[in-house]
């Protein structure tokens, strides 16, 4: 089979890869404090001199690598994949559960049952215990690694840009302190694996510790998705048109070239 229909079928699985990449931040453009996703395409060319040294071919030379370059030197395929960290529009609603980082890199810490996950999507409420709670019911965590309370007569209720959060003492206007959100800014933004419900797990080796002076909070406010739903479009049209492409050069090499060589073995006399 001619190589050049391999090449043509790893374009067009990659494709559809993006594709699946496109249609999940479209589908999450409207989802508060969402970070779009991004593949990286690469060749076999460059994967091949990064590791040519490796092969399991004889000698491990690159003479012995030649079948492999010859065969499959531009077969495109995703190679790596990264998440958007950018800030995305702040949006105010005027909720006082509502809370929005307008900083990079930093995120709630929420208690889940799997472990302490982060998250930028600042959509917070109530919970009949009195514990302040993500959308799916996991609580937000102070900066002394206990959840957020919020009391019955805790009529008005305030957060710093710190995230220091204060109440008001009943049928007063006196404020007192109570806790202080926790506030993680991991080593390395790269790490961070995305784990659904908006939340993200971090890397066991990066020791999180609450941010003090971040001075990035702020309250009756949500961090809208980073998604440019214009791009996305263009970007799904211009994928679609390119799995097209592949499928024509498919069938190019499978039907046509094979129908003429066909014709023409069948012509050849004796």
């Amino acid at each position: 089979m001619q190589a050049g229909y391999y090449n043509a079928a790893a374009g067009m699985v990659a494709q559809f890869n993006r594709l699946d990449t496109i249609a999940n931040n479209l589908a999450n453009v409207n989802t508060a404090g969402y970070k779009e996703d991004g593949l990286v395409t690469g060749d076999f060319m460059r994967l091949y001199k990064e590791a040519r040294d490796e092969l399991p071919n004889e000698n491990n030379s690159k003479e012995g690598a030649k079948f492999l370059n010859r065969t499959l030197s531009r077969a495109p395929q995703i190679v790596d994949s990264y998440t958007n960290q950018n800030v995305g529009i702040m949006q105010k609603t005027d909720n006082t559960f509502d809370f929005a980082l307008s900083q990079e890199g930093l995120f709630f810490a929420v208690k889940t049952p799997n472990g302490i996950r982060l998250t930028r999507d600042g959509s917070f409420t109530t919970s009949n215990d009195g514990k302040l709670v993500t959308k799916q019911g996991f609580e937000v965590l102070g900066s002394d690694g206990k959840p957020i309370e919020i009391g019955q007569n805790d009529n008005i209720i305030h957060v710093d840009k710190n995230g220091k959060l204060s109440v008001n003492t009943p049928g007063t206007l006196n404020f007192v302190e109570r806790q202080t959100f926790y506030i993680a800014a991991p080593d390395n933004l790269s790490k961070l694996q995305k784990e659904g419900s908006n939340l993200y797990k971090f890397d066991e080796g990066d020791a999180l510790k609450p941010q003090a002076q971040t001075g990035s909070v702020q309250q009756g406010f949500i961090e809208k998705s980073n998604v440019n739903a214009v791009n996305m479009m263009v970007k799904m049209i211009e994928t679609n048109r390119l799995v097209g492409m592949y499928q024509k050069v498919m069938d190019t090499q499978m039907n046509d070239l094979n129908q003429d060589a066909i014709n023409k073995l069948a012509s050849t006399k004796a």
